[in-house]
């Protein structure tokens, strides 16, 4: 009999720990960015993807599709084209980096700056995601402080002058100014103007997120940091994951060419998913416009649904801010709450949700907050689910007190 090999003894010593297997989502899931079922436009991607594949379909039979390593061209062309419209950027498609979801630009970002012992400054509350992988490059994600507009320009100024004063200079500045993850905020075009004279002055870079950019309710937003941008400060990242499907792994980096150029020698993968890109390419050009359009009318009343559940269950002791656009509510506890312990209660019964700390570059301030993403329940899920989260925050922390609660207005 064949004795198995134990493999503990070869693995790396700096493994995180291993994966468990997957069980499904549970039965209320306020977490990811998933987003609702009922907008993937199928029918419509069935046709793109047929369409291009009548077309160019033998061009699969080259790494690039003919395009090069930069992508499909014309998905490029259409970044491009979108970026102009409705980020006010101009960048040539050569500029214009197709990646493997937005992960994969923060990762390749992180790959060609960021080294052991590095700082990079984020937001104080951000995409736990980045954080986790700041971290795990060895970097130290240092926390600017938040408010209703976004990171604060004086206390960034603050860390700046006092890094430089320690001799540290940060690799790049991490920002989500549109939509931000997770507070919901968008950046005014004035502050976005500090941001850039600051990055002149202190001659450290931007990675600007603009993953949610598209899901505004309004549609109106502030021009992207890299619009405002004179000169090559800027390393803009985007995705199709929240605006069309986050299974398509498709996002995208615009930046200067010493930038790309470095990106591409370190990007292995052989290309991002061509089926994808050629669908992506052939539906967005005729179909993007009236599909955001119609996915932020779903979104909007998610968030009202949701809204109104938070208010209607936790009351007064539940604070948030009702963002303009995106997938999540942020929301604020009272101090005796310990979100970490709340979600772990509520998993044990079948509620997901993102405890504070794991989007913090520092836990103890979001230690009483947490995020909703309201993006992939029905508005059924999120009202039952959203009264059997406050049961359990009551149960475990006495938090909502019963009969003392008053619905927001």
């Amino acid at each position: 009999m064949a004795i198995d090999l134990d493999y503990s003894s070869l693995l790396r010593s700096n493994l995180p720990a291993p994966a468990k297997r997957w069980g499904g989502f549970p039965p209320f899931n306020f977490v990811g960015g998933n987003n609702d079922a009922g907008s993937v436009p199928v029918e419509d991607m069935i046709a793109a993807t047929a369409s291009v594949l009548r077309r160019e379909g033998t061009t699969l039979a080259t790494y690039g599709m003919q395009s090069g390593p930069l992508g499909y061209k014309p998905l490029r062309e259409f970044v491009a084209n979108k970026l102009a419209k409705r980020s006010s950027m101009t960048v040539s498609p050569d500029n214009v980096l197709i990646t493997s979801g937005s992960n994969h630009g923060l990762e390749l970002v992180n790959l060609i700056l960021c080294q052991p012992g590095d700082t990079v400054l984020v937001e104080q509350f951000s995409y736990g995601s980045a954080l986790g992988r700041l971290r795990k490059h060895g970097a130290t994600p240092v926390g600017i402080q938040l408010d209703d507009s976004g990171m604060r320009m004086d206390l960034l100024a603050v860390k700046l002058a006092e890094l430089k004063a320690q001799g540290v200079t940060p690799k790049y500045i991490y920002v989500i100014p549109t939509v931000q993850n997770p507070s919901g905020s968008i950046m005014p075009e004035t502050r976005r103007h500090e941001l850039l004279r600051l990055s002149e002055e202190y001659a450290v870079p931007i990675l600007e997120d603009e993953c949610y950019a598209d899901l505004l309710w309004d549609g109106e937003r502030p021009p992207a940091i890299a619009a405002l941008d004179g000169g090559n400060r800027v390393i803009h990242v985007g995705s199709f994951s929240k605006s069309i499907a986050p299974a398509l792994r498709v996002g995208y980096v615009a930046a200067d060419w010493a930038v790309i150029s470095q990106m591409l020698a370190c990007k292995n993968d052989g290309g991002t998913g061509a089926l994808e890109q050629m669908m992506l390419a052939e539906y967005c050009a005729t179909k993007f416009d009236n599909h955001i359009d119609t996915l932020c009318v779903t979104l909007k009343g998610k968030l009202d649904t949701m809204t109104e559940a938070v208010s209607e269950h936790f009351g007064t002791a539940a604070e948030f801010v009702t963002p303009k656009g995106g997938i999540f509510l942020w929301i604020t506890l009272p101090d005796t709450v310990d979100t970490m312990k709340l979600a772990q209660a509520a998993a044990a019964e079948g509620i997901a949700i993102n405890p504070g700390p794991e989007w913090a570059s520092d836990a103890e301030p979001a230690r009483s907050r947490f995020r909703l993403c309201f993006g992939s329940p029905t508005t059924e899920e999120i009202r039952d689910g959203v009264k059997a989260l406050a049961e359990i925050c009551h149960r475990e922390f006495g938090v909502p007190v019963r009969g003392a609660n008053i619905e927001r207005r």
